[in-house]
């Protein structure tokens, strides 16, 4: 078995992707709470970007900037472009697909484990699905207890976080749920690396760029998202607003149908 490193640059890797992994997370969160005073297109519109914040910034950008802390010595490796794009729209399907299940219901139960289920089942085939985009001159194979282990984590934070998203309102409870968050992404990342064996053996082939090459478009991409995301949040009413608005609406229905 070959010997792989996941820490070559030291801490740098894992505390930068778990800060993104929060700042995803906090995001997501912030844009789930809008997404409860609201109904029908507008709440689809809050939930729609909810799942772009925590699946493409908490999720899939955690995992590539990890993933540029991998090295194998003596080795180059790269990454398909396609298959790594592919898990990117992955993580968003899911959680999206998740977040309206829950959003869109009573947030009882059964709807939490099935979305938490279609989450983390998801989350684990972007993790793994990203991994298989890796283009190296051996093969590797997973250790079925850790790797069945990262799935069952991924399940209980996928499920966790649509929890979380039924009742966090301040912005306390949102920082302190997104720190929660992006430790269960990180332990799931790190544990399904953890389940990874590399041995001698050449891989199909597949064209790939190099890991380098990724991390300016990276960097650009979740600044812009993180940018864009903020701008729409500082510039919506905020809870208080749209809960006031609705109590006018109210008012003023009521007064429209005691005049008639």
């Amino acid at each position: 078995m070959i010997t792989v490193h996941n820490f070559s640059d030291g801490l740098v890797n894992p505390l930068l992707g778990y800060m993104i992994s929060c700042l995803g997370a906090f995001l997501g969160l912030r844009c789930v709470t809008r997404s409860s005073y609201y109904q029908g297109l507008a709440r689809a519109r809050w939930l729609a970007i909810a799942a772009t914040a925590i699946g493409a910034a908490g999720i899939w950008a955690m995992h590539f900037i990890a993933m540029l802390g991998f090295t194998i010595p003596g080795q180059q490796i790269s990454y398909n472009v396609p298959v790594t794009i592919a898990s990117m729209l992955i993580a968003i399907a899911v959680v999206g697909v998740g977040l309206f299940i829950v959003g869109f219901g009573d947030g009882g139960p059964p709807r939490l484990l099935a979305g938490g289920l279609i989450v983390g089942i998801g989350v684990a085939t972007m993790h793994y699905l990203g991994m298989s985009a890796m283009v190296m001159p051996d093969s590797m194979s997973y250790r079925p207890p850790l790797f069945v282990l990262s799935v069952v984590i991924a399940v209980v934070a996928g499920t966790a976080a649509l929890w979380i998203g039924t009742w966090v309102r301040g912005i306390g409870a949102t920082v302190g749920a997104s720190l929660v968050m992006g430790a269960a992404v990180s332990g799931m990342h790190y544990t399904g690396m953890a389940a990874m064996r590399v041995y001698p053996g050449a891989m199909p082939g597949m064209q790939g760029a190099s890991g380098g090459s990724f991390l300016l478009p990276l960097v650009l991409g979740i600044s812009v998202i993180t940018f864009v995301l903020t701008i729409i949040i500082s510039l919506s009413p905020n809870e208080d607003e749209i809960r006031d608005d609705a109590e006018f609406r109210i008012r003023l229905e009521t007064l429209q149908r005691r005049a008639d």
